[in-house]
């Protein structure tokens, strides 16, 4: 495999090549079907991976269960657990410059966003440090002569799949809370994009290795999701599946969960309004609008795909967008000047050209965009361009189903009850934007619509501290913020005699 690399080495070097995977602490290869991952730029491959199948997990999860319920692991104080998270965010910023040209090989994205979800993932398991050596257990209040205690307790084995849209800062937001828990981790990246997971599962193996801690806390195994997610998934030492995905097959997880009466928590997709209000700042509102959709090439379960704007202002605010949107520059994520990158893979730019074929079918009208770029730069890139439509019903397919790319669909609104009973006509439910001067509109706005997350005259911004979910078919639980961790443990109650008598049961 050859990536380019800038200045900067990965701290620990790798100490397995590139065919292998890892298996509850052992690189090896998988004994599953053949896993090739390639450059979106120019459509060479990167890597063919012997991924990992049903009995690689299987081993995985046996080893994990092990590690897991290890004292050296198990009964690890929370301020040397927190120590060794420490250690893993400095590890991966020691290698940033490297963790950050890997991802863009893999994925296409370009270098300013993957270096931010580098750091990103380090942030993580340094917030999470900080949770953990602050969180506390509670007395809580007695009925009784007994003291009454509430404790939390590692599930034991956790499964976490993740998606190919922002690999090392989604593994980490999985990763750093179960670890932080006491669990063990069975990590399944994408298929498509397994490099840089595997680059962190070295990361991590190292750490762990050098604070002397089991070795099968961690296993990373590529392969696709019919075969090894589904296997991670089934296996009855894996107490809890944590998932980032589609929605359809975050709903086929549920059902194997609720066989297993396993808890879950699904991140799922996303259709997520953006809204321009009558009082808007218009040049904050083009921006936003436009990062909000066109940045990560539209690949993001919160990418504000629905435009809305008040009619008494769409035809100067969309005439304006569609200019912009025309001059943002398309090409590799390697070229610092680029600001719409190629799609993860040419089979998901064509599923998105599919898509805005279906709008026309529809009778949509394309302002810009609807079509790969041309020219030589392209030619075996999964390039598309920046793409506007509008002339729609709300009702249309392309203003219902989550296309993932930089296709954004424009509507007018009359009023608010309009504009609410639009943004909540759809079956997701994650995120919104929204544009206004006016406080009292941002607090009804935000408060009326059907999002886990809205973002008020900005979009795309996250906290490690502030908890991140959807609602209705956009996902169950949260992650991140202070219950981060809380998610990966069990509770239990403790109750602790104090009565100077006994039972009265006790008998004579």
């Amino acid at each position: 495999m050859t990536v380019e690399e800038p200045a900067g080495h990965l701290v620990p070097a790798p100490d397995s090549t590139p065919d292998e995977v890892l298996v509850a602490g052992e690189w090896r290869r998988g004994n599953g079907a053949p896993v090739e991952t390639v450059d979106p730029a120019t459509g060479r491959t990167l890597a063919v991976l012997a991924g990992a199948d049903a009995a690689d997990v299987g081993e995985a999860a046996r080893r994990a269960a092990v590690a897991a319920a290890d004292p050296a692991w198990r009964e690890l104080p929370a301020h040397r657990r927190a120590r060794l998270l420490h250690r893993i965010a400095e590890l991966i910023e020691d290698g940033a410059g490297r963790l950050c040209a890997l991802q863009t090989a893999d994925t296409g994205k370009c270098r300013a966003e993957t270096l931010a979800l580098v750091h990103s993932a380090a942030g993580t398991f340094r917030y999470t440090a900080a949770v953990l050596e602050t969180a506390e257990d509670a007395v809580t209040p007695a009925r009784g002569d007994y003291v009454t205690l509430s404790v939390h307790e590692p599930i034991g084995v956790i499964g976490a799949i993740t998606p190919w849209n922002s690999p090392i800062a989604s593994d980490a937001q999985k990763v750093a809370p179960a670890l932080a828990a006491g669990n063990a981790v069975l990590l399944k990246p994408a298929e498509w994009t397994p490099l840089v997971a595997l680059a962190l599962g070295r990361i991590v193996h190292h750490a762990l290795t050098e604070a002397g801690l089991p070795a099968g806390l961690l296993s990373v195994l590529p392969g696709p999701g019919r075969v090894t997610g589904d296997a991670i998934v089934r296996h009855p030492a894996v107490g809890k599946v944590t998932f980032t995905g589609g929605t359809r097959t975050g709903r086929g997880i549920a059902r194997l969960a609720a066989d297993k009466v396993m808890p879950v928590s699904l991140e799922l997709g996303g259709k997520s309004p953006t809204i321009v209000c009558e009082d808007a700042d218009t040049e904050q509102a083009l921006a936003g609008v436009l990062f909000g959709i066109f940045s990560s090439s539209g690949q993001s379960c919160i990418a504000g795909s629905r435009l809305f704007v008040a009619r008494s202002r769409y035809d100067a605010f969309v005439g304006e967008l569609v200019d912009r949107a025309r001059k943002l520059r398309v090409g590799p994520g390697t070229d610092p000047d680029t600001q719409v990158a190629p799609l993860v893979h040419h089979a998901h730019r064509d599923h998105v050209a599919g898509y805005v074929d279906l709008a026309r079918s529809e009778g949509a009208r394309v302002r810009c965009g609807g079509a790969p770029p041309e020219g030589e730069r392209y030619r075996d890139g999964a390039y598309y361009l920046p793409t506007v439509l509008d002339g729609l019903p709300h009702s249309a397919r392309v203003c219902q189903e989550e296309i993932f790319g930089p296709v954004l669909v424009a509507l007018p609104f009359d009023d608010e009850d309009d504009l609410v009973a639009q943004a909540n006509d759809t079956v997701y439910g994650l995120a919104c934007g929204l544009w206004t001067r006016s406080a009292a509109t941002a607090w009804r706005l935000a408060r009326r619509i059907d999002a886990g997350t809205v973002w008020i005259n900005t979009y795309k911004q996250f906290s490690s501290a502030t908890p991140f979910g959807g609602m209705k078919d956009s996902g169950l639980g949260r992650e991140k913020g202070q219950g981060g961790i809380r998610a990966y443990q069990r509770q239990k109650s403790l109750y602790w005699g104090t009565a100077a008598t006994p039972l009265p049961w006790a008998g004579s």
